[in-house]
Formats: structure tokens, C-alpha cells, sequence
């Protein structure tokens, strides 16, 4: 009589929580000492215990994505395994769509399923049904005890008890319920007071900065520590609307009497609300359709986002590309140059792609959405990556990129009053002794589709920063004759800016 066929066998254990893990005998040996005891049982018909461990101790069942899983998944694709052997159904699964995953892998690799508390096999049809039963109410067990932990939690929010989760600075969890550390609630309070004195996120940040303060260290279950890294705008914002420092637990929106004592008086806490509240409704009042030409386009020679940004001096709007670096806090990180004038930076590159397109004239937002990819800000210069001729897209090999490089420096912030020269606009082109009348003719133009667009003279000299009987002088720029154009890009002799407006003409000769 021949030796019956070698079966391999692989137990697969697992345990919702870590509760009890660390018992010299825990439940998962219980399920690997019953599987092993089974498949002894079954000796006669060839089966054999692979000596691998398929544990996953404190893992749900809701999901595959279980580190022995996998490797057991891995496996038997890998053709190591004949049978999987469990203790019940819902230690290999708790999901009907992940079972059928399952199902599926085990038939296409010839692997058998066997639970040794449930008789069934996996190969009739009979014995699919019964599993598909099994796991139904196993599936139906884990979302009703999902149901009851999160009626136990708001039932206990409700009650003002603390239910776990992120700590916030100034307390620690002691028998579940905020108990206050004395040094680090001091902070909470100089937080709170600090920021009614600056009335800004962003003032307080850089004083925080500047003092290296940092988050709260917290060690998690698993022994790793996080935090101890410097405020955002988005945590800082947090801390300074956490209801704790009130003595109040939130859950879903509608705050509850806590049963820990409270930091802040409500009276420091309400005010710091309004004034957060204040600030974002003038935020909101300013947000408008963007007139920053090269908003998304500009980066720090760090690698910086250049955000468009601006301020106000004696009614006078001055506009500014400021780096995100400096935004958040981070000067130490930012480039040579992190904050440049917008109209000085886009009469530049205006003056570029006009001197580039085969229709000057176009709109100035399609001619750099069409030839400008990136711009990044050196120290002496504006490094341009072109958009690819061939398909209007970037170049996804950086060697076939095609950069040009302007010549640029910011301008000294006592610079003379008139008009602002810029740097050439097409080196290539030759046309650096003209960068300062096409950068000019660019901005004229900019200035008459503003006064089309309705808006006043007056407004676009306040945006601008310069009187409005320089913007009249100026404006005729805007219709220079295309042969004359053409002339001054081409890099041919010019008389002075002046002189240029003065001569344009009412009526084009060609």
C-alpha cells in the first residue's frame, strides 16, 4: 500500500486586542496547541505541520492588510502550502468581500481551508453555503460590537469622561481621566495670552520659534515616541480652540462639562475665539480672483513655493511673492531671495513671453500658461524651464528640459522713483539693452485691460505704487505700432522710455 500524498499544513492564529499578549499562555497559543492537535488527527492522511508561525496578536479581522496574513498569502503563492487550518472562520476573516478574496486565491493555488471547531469542506457546495452563513454572522458580531463602542464612547463623552486619544499639552491620562502638569499648563497659559498680545498666528509662531518651543512628546502603546517638533499654523490653531482648556469634552460638534479641571478661564478663552473668528472673516473678505500673473509658477532657489502675498501702506497696495518657508516660519530654510515685488517680477517675464510669441499681443495669462512651466528665484538671476514645444507639457526627462536663464537682482528698497527696470527679458534674443522698455510696453498693456475691465486709475496706480500721472504718461506704451515693437525686441537702438511714449502714433502706418 502506497505512502498516502504529503499534505502541508499552516495554522493561522489571531486576536482582536493586545489584551493578555503578554501571558506566558495567551489565546493564540490556546488556537495553535487545538490546529496542531487536529492536524496530528489527520496523520494518516498525510498531513504535516509547516513549523512556521502564522500569529497576528491584536489585529482585526476587518481587513487582510495583517502582516502574517500576507506572508502566509505569500506563501501559498508561492506553492509552500496544501491546507490553512484555523481554530474558528472569523480568526481568518470577519468580512464576506474579503473571504471571497480568499476563496479565490485558495482554489486558484489548490489550497485547502479547514476550521477545527466547524466541521465543513470548502470544496462542495454544501460546504461554501455553511461558511458563507458562518461568516455572515461573524461579519454581523463585528459591526454590532462597533455599534456598542461607539455608543459606550459618546455615552461617555456625554458624562465628560476622557476616552483616549491625542493628550493635549498641559495634561496626562491617569486612570482615564486629564490630570494637569503644572509646568506644561503654564505654557497653555502663555500660549492663550501671548496671542491676544500679537492678535496672529503667524507673529506668534515666529516668537515661538525663535524660543524652540515644540510639540508634546507622547510615547505610544507600541514604545515609539512622536512630537517634539516645531508648531504649524494648523496644530498651533488647534491648541488655541481645544475646548480641554475649558474643562469641556467635544464629541461631534456639541461640547460637554468634563470631569478634569480647566487651565484657561473662559473669559481669556472666548476672546481668543473671537479674535481667531475676526481674522478669518477678513481673510475671507479679501479672497478674490487672483491678480498675481505667476501665482503657482514661482519657486526659492531652496525649492520653496513662492505664495502671493501683499500689504498695505498709507491706502498703497504693494504686492509681494513671499516663500512658503518664511510663510511658515522657516526663514532658516528658505532661498538667497524669499520675497520679491510682483509687478517688478511679471513686467519681467510678461516682457519674455510677449518677446517670444508669435502674437505679442495676446493675452499675457495664455502666453505664460503656454511657454512657462517653473521659475525659480537665484540670487543674480531668474531660472525659466520652458514648457515643451513638442506636446504643451513639461519634460519628464530633466535632461531634455529647456531652461532659460534671466538676468535678475532684486533692487535695493531705496531705489529712485519712475519706472522700475528689469532684467533682460531674452538673453537669446539679444534684447537686454531694451528689457526696460518691453518690461514697460508689458505693463502699459496690463494697465489698459484693467481699464477695460472697469477698473479705476487710481486703484491700478494704489496697486501699482506709483502716482497716477505717471500711469498717464505711461499708458501709450500699450499701443506701439507692431513694427516698432518688433524693433525694440530685436534689440535695435531706442531713445528713452520718455521719448517712446510721447512718439507713439495716433494712426499705424504698418
Amino acid at each position: 500500500m502506497s505512502a498516502p500524498k504529503i499534505i502541508r499544513c499552516a495554522v493561522y492564529t489571531r486576536k482582536s486586542t493586545e489584551h493578555n499578549l503578554d501571558l506566558e499562555f495567551n489565546s493564540l497559543h490556546a488556537q495553535r496547541e487545538a490546529c496542531e492537535a487536529y492536524i496530528l488527527s489527520q496523520k494518516h492522511e498525510g498531513w504535516q505541520l509547516i513549523p512556521d508561525a502564522y500569529d497576528d496578536g491584536g489585529i482585526s479581522g476587518g481587513s487582510l492588510d495583517r502582516p502574517d496574513l500576507q506572508r502566509l498569502l505569500s506563501d501559498i503563492s508561492a506553492a509552500k502550502v496544501d491546507n490553512v487550518v484555523v481554530y474558528k472562520v472569523d480568526r481568518l476573516t470577519r468580512s464576506l468581500t474579503d473571504f471571497a478574496k480568499l476563496v479565490e486565491l485558495f482554489d486558484k493555488n489548490g489550497v485547502s481551508f479547514v476550521s477545527v471547531t466547524q466541521a465543513f469542506n470548502t470544496t462542495t457546495s454544501m460546504g461554501r453555503l455553511t461558511l458563507n452563513v458562518l461568516l455572515s454572522f461573524a461579519q454581523f458580531e463585528r459591526e454590532v460590537i462597533g455599534e456598542r463602542v461607539r455608543d459606550k464612547i459618546a455615552a461617555s463623552k456625554k458624562k465628560g469622561l476622557f476616552m483616549g486619544g491625542n493628550i493635549p499639552l498641559g495634561y496626562i491620562n491617569q486612570d482615564k481621566k486629564l490630570v494637569i502638569v503644572p509646568k506644561e499648563a503654564e505654557r497653555v497659559r502663555w500660549l492663550f495670552a501671548r496671542y491676544l498680545e500679537v492678535g496672529s498666528i503667524g507673529l506668534l509662531l515666529e516668537e515661538m520659534d525663535r524660543l524652540g518651543i515644540r510639540t508634546k512628546v507622547q510615547t505610544l502603546s507600541s514604545g515609539k515616541r512622536r512630537g517634539g517638533v516645531p508648531y504649524g499654523k494648523g496644530a498651533l490653531a488647534y491648541l488655541l480652540k481645544n475646548r480641554c482648556y475649558v474643562g469641556e469634552i467635544v464629541h461631534k460638534g456639541t461640547a460637554h462639562a468634563a470631569d478634569h479641571e480647566p487651565i484657561i478661564d473662559r473669559g481669556t478663552f472666548e476672546a481668543v475665539q473671537a479674535s481667531l473668528a475676526a481674522n478669518a472673516v477678513v481673510r475671507k473678505a479679501e479672497a478674490k480672483p487672483s491678480d498675481f500673473l505667476l501665482a503657482g509658477l514661482m519657486f526659492d532657489s531652496a525649492g520653496n513655493r513662492m505664495t502671493p502675498s501683499h500689504s498695505r501702506k498709507k491706502g498703497v497696495r504693494y504686492r509681494y511673492y513671499v516663500s512658503q518657508a518664511v510663510l511658515q516660519s522657516r526663514k532658516s530654510q528658505a532661498g538667497q531671495v524669499f520675497r520679491v515685488p510682483a509687478p517688478e517680477i511679471e513686467a519681467v517675464l510678461e516682457g519674455f513671453v510677449r518677446g517670444q510669441a508669435v502674437d505679442p499681443h495676446g493675452d499675457v495669462r495664455q502666453l505664460i500658461k503656454a511657454q512657462i512651466d517653473k521659475i525659480t528665484i537665484q540670487g543674480a538671476s531668474l531660472e525659466v524651464e520652458l514648457v515643451n514645444r513638442d506636446n504643451g507639457e513639461p519634460a519628464a526627462d530633466p535632461r531634455s528640459r529647456q531652461i532659460v536663464s534671466l538676468p535678475w537682482s532684486k533692487k535695493p528698497s531705496s531705489a529712485a522713483k519712475g519706472i522700475m527696470s528689469a532684467a533682460s527679458t531674452a538673453a537669446s534674443a539679444g534684447t537686454k539693452a531694451n528689457a526696460p522698455i518691453l518690461a514697460a510696453i508689458a505693463r502699459a498693456k496690463r494697465w489698459v485691460d484693467a481699464l477695460v475691465d472697469g477698473v479705476p486709475l487710481p486703484e491700478i496706480a494704489k496697486q501699482e505704487g506709483k502716482g497716477e500721472r505717471q500711469i498717464r504718461l505711461l499708458i501709450p506704451l500699450a499701443f506701439i505700432p507692431p513694427n516698432k515693437l518688433s524693433q525694440i525686441a530685436d534689440g535695435c537702438p531706442s531713445p528713452p522710455l520718455t521719448d517712446v511714449a510721447r512718439s507713439v502714433p495716433m494712426v499705424w502706418n504698418g
